[in-house]
């Protein structure tokens, strides 16, 4: 266990405070800038703080013993815009690595020089990546939401030029701070394990995301919690936190926030308040101390700090409040998945089925289809909030088409999306058959997305090489049954496959197992061939045997694939899909790609037709598909008997219709049914709390039961609402 490791299990750690105000009391000037190495240069250097480190180390190392003197157990290298996207404003790309090392030896001089003088308090040094000022997750032309002005692969380019400077100059933590936008963190994480593989250096890593209002939310949209999932795929990480923006009073509700879910050390390093109408800042170190005495005493902190406007009195401060208190001791990780668009999503074994939507998939929907073919994205991302307005809780994004550029294709509508709060609030499930078009997904998403998928089909070296590049994107994986020798189409080929892909993952990857989502290849029952009668039981059987065997996975499927042979008859699908589901869930599906907007529910399928279904689906009889086949046509040849039996329940006591709208979220007659029933009874309010609420929890006890879904749940709500 490293020094600093030790350190941080023992006590709370202090983190220096801010390098850009304490240089500003230098009042330092051009030439201060320039030194005698930088004579020459074409740009104008004032304003480069990161420079000085060359140019002035005399100011650079006074500021860090300052710190040092006042108790700071951690300083911070004075590297925040030692990046080449930060540096091209001075024309000093070129000299990234040598201002990283620099920087970082003067800290590794100063920190060494105190642990010398009193070696039972040894101090360290956190090498700072700052966000840069580029953003990856937001569009800087108005009119043109899908356009980045950087890439997600420069981003990395951009940190990698950055870390081995520091971790040349002595750096014994790196620290990436002041995250406004969770892309750009993720592309300097990615950096760090490339440059870990690389080197064979395994340095550990702090991570500080920033809340710019009382919104709690980071600049590019996300909560503590969606970053905290964000990022929590990072190894060797030592802490994660937050820092500037907000003064320390106004941090409560968010540091409480990630203290409660975050596995790791959490880190508090605020402002000292906002800057008042003279760019100073006020916040006192006594008010600032009472406020981090306060978080410390609820144990929700392991290293405080100060960011803008802090100085050693501060510090000072801190140190006292530090050494009176315990440090916070993370929560143990519960082994379920988590997942994260601009909100969290998190996949307990408490939570229902998970609707994912399909209708933004170049096979799940003709019209999006076209739109994308047109490239009007605008109106292609209607169908996405649809999908969500309907109940899905993730988005299935698929681009894949013969004569798409589909690379292109899933990067300008992921771009768009993410600039949707009201879409982007979902987790993505980036679906493709691709790898090319799954990484250049990857590299739009903030979130904690989903890969929908991977297989062994081509081996296990691509397989294995494929599915940590997916780790270190900071995604979960969805793994199709499917191997060299083909698809798995039987039950014992499906638990093999699945099996040996979980023994690849866990043991060569250390791939988290909750991370691990099973796809045993939902195929089409009813096509005529007998060798296709078991698909429907075979599923089911498999996802049993997973759930029992392969501990901790998920397991998803693609549903509307179970009814294809009856394309054209939506009553039977949906009746197909309905009754899938109810016994799929039991058996312990935990997700399925479904068209959220279009789910019968299972109790109110017609008993002849759902007999017929489940027949088939558990191919309980030999003529269970023509069975079913004659009754699709009968439906098709019959519509006027449908359309006969479907208003059949117009005639019903008002109680029961409203029941029947409900369940079926119909709110054609729900203003009519309503003034009956007001006429009926003393009041309006008994309305509410009779039939109403009656009507509602017979929608809840169909949702408990598993025989309603989320989508139809909300339009059962909506109808309520109105």
């Amino acid at each position: 266990m490293s020094d600093l490791k030790k350190a941080l299990l023992e006590r709370i750690l202090v983190l220096d405070g801010a390098m850009g105000t304490m240089i500003q009391d230098y009042q330092l000037e051009e030439s201060d800038f320039r030194g005698s190495f930088f004579r020459d240069h074409p740009s104008e250097l004032k304003g480069n703080n990161d420079l000085l480190s060359i140019t002035r180390p005399d100011v650079i190392r006074s500021i860090h013993e300052a710190f040092l003197q006042a108790g700071a157990d951690i300083i911070e290298t004075n590297t925040f815009s030692s990046n080449p996207i930060s540096q091209k404003d001075y024309d000093l790309e070129d000299r990234v690595y040598e201002i990283n090392k620099a920087s970082a030896q003067l800290a590794r001089n100063a920190a060494d020089h105190y642990t010398g003088i009193n070696p039972a308090k040894p101090r360290f040094v956190a090498g700072a990546l700052g966000p840069t000022n580029q953003t990856l997750s937001i569009s800087p032309d108005v009119n043109n939401p899908a356009y980045r002005n950087v890439t997600f692969d420069e981003m990395v380019s951009c940190y990698s030029a950055q870390i081995p400077g520091l971790v040349d100059g002595g750096t014994d933590v790196l620290l990436v701070e002041t995250a406004f936008d969770t892309l750009n963190c993720k592309a300097a994480l990615f950096a760090i394990l490339e440059y870990r593989r690389k080197t064979g250096k395994d340095i550990p890593v702090m991570i500080s995301g920033t809340i710019v209002d009382q919104s709690g939310r980071t600049l590019s949209g996300q909560t503590p919690e969606a970053f905290w999932i964000s990022v929590s795929h990072m190894t060797g990480l030592l802490s994660v936190g937050l820092n500037c923006a907000l003064g320390s009073q106004q941090m409560r509700p968010f540091i409480q926030e990630l203290s409660r879910v975050a596995e790791v050390p959490v880190t508090l390093y605020p402002n000292a308040g906002l800057p008042n109408e003279f760019g100073e800042y006020d916040e006192t170190p006594s008010f600032m101390a009472e406020q981090l005495d306060s978080y410390a005493s609820e144990g929700w902190v392991n290293i405080i700090g100060g960011c803008c406007g802090t100085t050693p009195g501060h510090i000072a401060s801190f140190v006292e409040v530090a050494a009176r208190h315990q440090p916070r001791k993370p929560p143990r990780k519960k082994p379920f998945l988590r997942l994260s668009g601009l909100e969290p999503l998190n996949v307990t074994p408490e939570t229902n089925f998970i609707n994912i939507g399909e209708r933004t998939n170049m096979a799940g929907s003709r019209k999006f289809a076209r739109l994308i073919r047109e490239e009007n994205y605008e109106e292609a991302l209607s169908i996405a909030r649809n999908q969500i307005e309907g109940g899905a809780q993730i988005i299935d994004v698929n681009m894949d088409e013969g004569m798409l550029d589909s690379v292109n294709a899933m990067t300008v509508f992921l771009n768009m999306m993410m600039t949707e709060p009201e879409i982007a609030r979902v987790p993505v499930m980036i679906d493709s058959s691709r790898w090319e078009v799954i990484e250049a997904g990857l590299k739009c998403v903030q979130g904690k997305a989903i890969v929908n998928s991977l297989s062994l089909k081509e081996g296990e070296a691509l397989f294995l090489k494929q599915a940590e590049r997916v780790r270190d994107y900071g995604a979960a994986l969805i793994v199709m049954a499917f191997d060299e020798k083909g698809q798995a189409d039987t039950f014992e080929r499906r638990i093999e496959v699945c099996a040996r892909a979980y023994e690849l993952l866990t043991k060569k990857l250390d791939f988290p197992p909750e991370e691990i989502i099973f796809d045993p290849n939902i195929l089409t029952v009813a096509t005529g061939m007998e060798e296709h009668n078991t698909y429907g039981i075979d599923f089911l059987k498999a996802i049993t045997w997973i759930k029992k065997n392969l501990p901790v996975a998920y397991v998803s499927g693609g549903i509307s694939n179970i009814s294809f042979s009856f394309r054209g008859n939506n009553p039977v699908r949906e009746a197909i899909h309905a009754s899938f589901l109810y016994h799929a869930v039991r058996a312990g599906l935990d997700m399925g790609i479904v068209n959220a907007g279009q789910l019968e529910v299972y109790e109110e399928i017609p008993t002849d037709l759902l007999v017929r279904v489940e027949d088939v689906l558990f191919n309980r009889r030999p003529d269970a598909t023509e069975r079913l086949i004659t009754y699709a046509e009968n439906i098709k040849s019959g519509k006027e008997k449908t359309k006969e039996r479907e208003s059949h329940w117009r005639s019903l006591p008002v109680n029961k219709r409203l029941e029947h709208a409900l369940i079926k979220g119909i709110v054609d007659y729900i203003d009519p049914d309503t003034e009956e029933a007001r006429k009926e009874y003393p009041s309006a309010l008994e309305v509410i709390e009779g039939p109403l609420m009656d009507g509602m929890n017979v929608v809840g006890d169909l949702f408990g039961k598993g025989k309603m879904f989320l989508p139809q749940v909300v339009k059962s709500a909506r109808v309520m609402k109105k």
